[in-house]
């Protein structure tokens, strides 16, 4: 985001803004919102939905194109994998082609034949404002979503000097308006949204080269992080929109008596509960002394650096026994794929969580 800011030279324009950078791509979408002030971009907030993007615009297109030709032709191409690739190619085509044009033809000769072996063509005029009727659930949620990213950084719509546009679904001249509507301001869309991010990442190398570059970038997190404990509980050590590089730790102990190991394991998210959130990584700690319950102390330890690299650690703070992993925050695992993760890991250990014990100070870098 602090790229996009940095293409459009809002670094230079001088004074205190507040921007919006809303990034829609191909698969995921994005809003953040970055304060500059003093040559200083931090950003304060970022959310989104990391399944939203162009293509749910293309499958809405899809769905009607099919539906339509299985009214016509009585055929439902959906079985046939060879016309439906056809098919959705030609949806994302008329759907860029509706970015700019009022409306398009989808021509395909020979896109099914009949019980008798007679050619089927297909060919339908589709109108922008026919797409903008079918999508307009997708973009009202990336609005609302918008929305929530300006509650979570304590602003409102007036506070916002400036909003930037990234993605090439952000050319959807529905997005445009409604960016307008909801802002009061139409949103900056003079650079190329799909070379926006790498115009202003090499405009910012190219100042690091210099000499008198005060340029200063605070990026946050933007989910939280913290371990599975006993009862299936996530306990947060990292809040979201925390400014990083950051550290963080806390001091918990065993669930039962004679417990010589533990297992870590590092989720990200916002629910109460483990399987509501996405598992990054796990480990196990080994050679506690086996204490009663509730006597062993294991600090663990939560460290993200500038290139959002998190470290986590454990350290039982009698042994001395120490045992760490190292991943890169990420998103995309569907709930089933999470359930699944968890499911084989129930199935391989029975090694029991940590409890918690009690608040440490919040250390910061």
């Amino acid at each position: 985001p602090t790229a996009a800011a940095i293409a459009y030279g809002l670094a230079n324009a001088g004074g205190k803004q507040t921007i919006v950078i809303y990034d829609l791509g191909g698969g995921t979408f994005d809003v953040s919102i970055l304060k500059l002030a003093n040559s200083v971009f931090e950003v304060v907030s970022t959310t989104g939905d990391t399944f939203l993007g162009g293509e749910d615009v293309d499958i809405r297109l899809l769905e009607e194109l099919l539906t339509k030709f299985h009214a016509d032709a009585g055929i439902d191409l959906g079985t046939d994998r060879l016309a439906l690739q056809r098919l959705r190619t030609a949806a994302e085509e008329a759907k860029i082609a509706l970015s700019f044009e009022k409306e398009t033809v989808i021509n395909l000769p020979f896109i099914s034949v009949t019980d008798g072996g007679d050619p089927i063509h297909f060919e339908t005029k589709v109108t922008r404002e026919e797409l903008e009727d079918w999508t307009r659930p997708l973009i009202a949620k990336t609005i609302e979503i918008t929305e929530k990213s300006l509650d979570l950084a304590g602003m409102k719509k007036a506070d916002v000097d400036s909003v930037v546009l990234v993605g090439g679904q952000t050319r959807m001249p529905l997005i445009q308006r409604r960016l307008e509507e909801f802002f009061g301001k139409p949103p900056r869309k003079g650079i190329n949204p799909d070379e926006v991010v790498a115009l202003g990442a090499a405009t910012h190398a190219g100042s690091l080269t210099q000499t008198d570059n005060d340029l200063l970038l605070i990026d946050v997190t933007p989910l939280s992080l913290g371990i599975a404990t006993q009862g299936g509980f996530f306990a947060k050590l990292i809040e979201r929109n925390t400014a990083v590089p950051c550290k963080r730790r806390h001091t918990f102990t065993t669930v039962r008596d004679g417990q010589d190991a533990v297992n870590i394991q590092v989720f990200q998210g916002e629910g109460d509960k483990v399987q509501d959130n996405e598992l990054l990584g796990e480990f196990v700690l080994m050679g506690i002394p086996q204490l009663p319950r509730g006597e062993p102390q294991i600090e663990v330890q939560f460290s993200i650096n500038a290139e959002g690299i998190v470290s986590v650690s454990a350290k039982d703070l009698e042994s001395g026994k120490t045992q760490q992993i190292e991943v890169t925050a990420s998103s995309g695992l569907t709930e089933e794929e999470i359930r699944k993760m968890m499911a084989d890991r129930d199935d391989a250990n029975e090694i029991d969580f940590l409890d918690d014990l009690e608040d440490d100070p919040i250390d910061d870098l």
